[in-house]
């Protein structure tokens, strides 16, 4: 039996590549995107597997309207991506509080009440499974990335819980983390922290640079991630986190060693803080 999906972002990048490999499995994908027009080319494609809707992510009070009309529609909801997205560049001194709840609301918010959306539906059909798109910036981080880390790092908390909550139930939870895909992130969906500190050139001005100039340049096919993510999501035992991409295995892979390194180096002093007696 075919699946319905709901995919945010769904116009361009992970989004669009996601759309595509579900189409051709036969699958129908209710494709989100903030202007419908943008899905025109696919929707003609593909009339009877695609229904586009109108939804910005961070306008949480339409989640439950358009979910709600999605299972009117087609009867249920079998898989929830959570993929719009973007990026900003800037040191923590340097990221406003609108810088870093804005992209709060994209990251986690949104796909928080979602989530909350669609869960009734599975938990009812003992059934789904929610893929949320973090990144190699979920698992560690690097000078300028701050703000982004930071939201893929409560994701992918908020999405380890929510694993253990609704696994027992019949539902899963993928973790995805790219590392550099050839999407429109390093291009439309890039922004920067409007005040720049000269101490921070060497530092965060690498960073800058590398997403000002990265676009066209990802080694990352989008298609073949997404081909990764349907696997993972067939597999009898998906797991929790999907890492895609040398530079985001590699990279994971190093701050691990880091992490226990300093664990072991450490132990003695961490361990010896229980009260005398």
């Amino acid at each position: 039996m075919s699946k319905v999906w709901l995919i945010t972002g769904a116009n361009s990048g992970f989004g669009r590549a996601f759309a595509e490999a579900a189409i051709a499995a036969g699958d129908v994908v209710v494709a989100a995107a903030r202007r419908t027009e943008s899905l025109d080319d696919l929707v003609a494609a593909h009339p009877d597997q695609v229904d586009p809707v109108a939804l910005d992510v961070t306008d949480t009070a339409a989640v439950d309207r358009v979910v709600t009309a999605l299972v009117e529609r087609h009867g249920r909801v079998d898989v929830l991506v959570n993929n719009a997205g973007r990026t900003h560049v800037g040191s923590v001194e340097e990221t406003s509080d609108e810088d870093l709840r804005s992209l709060f609301d994209v990251h986690v918010f949104g796909p928080a009440a979602l989530t909350r959306a669609v869960l009734p539906h599975m938990r009812a059909r003992r059934s789904g499974a929610i893929v949320q798109l973090s990144s190699v910036g979920g698992q560690m981080s690097l000078a300028g990335f701050g703000a982004y880390s930071a939201t893929k790092f409560a994701l992918e908390g908020m999405s380890e819980a929510l694993a253990a909550e609704v696994g027992p139930l019949g539902i899963k939870v993928l973790i995805v983390e790219p590392g550099a895909f050839r999407t429109s992130l390093f291009g439309t969906g890039k922004s920067f922290s409007a005040d720049t500190v000269a101490d921070y050139a060497d530092t965060v001005g690498a960073t800058r640079a590398y997403v000002e100039t990265g676009a066209g340049t990802q080694a990352g096919d989008p298609a073949k991630a997404a081909a990764a993510v349907l696997t993972a999501l067939a597999a009898d035992e998906t797991p929790l986190r999907l890492a895609l991409g040398d530079d985001s295995i590699d990279a994971i892979h190093a701050h691990l060693d880091q992490v226990r390194a300093d664990l072991t180096a450490w132990d003695k002093v961490g361990r010896d803080t229980k009260l005398d007696g």
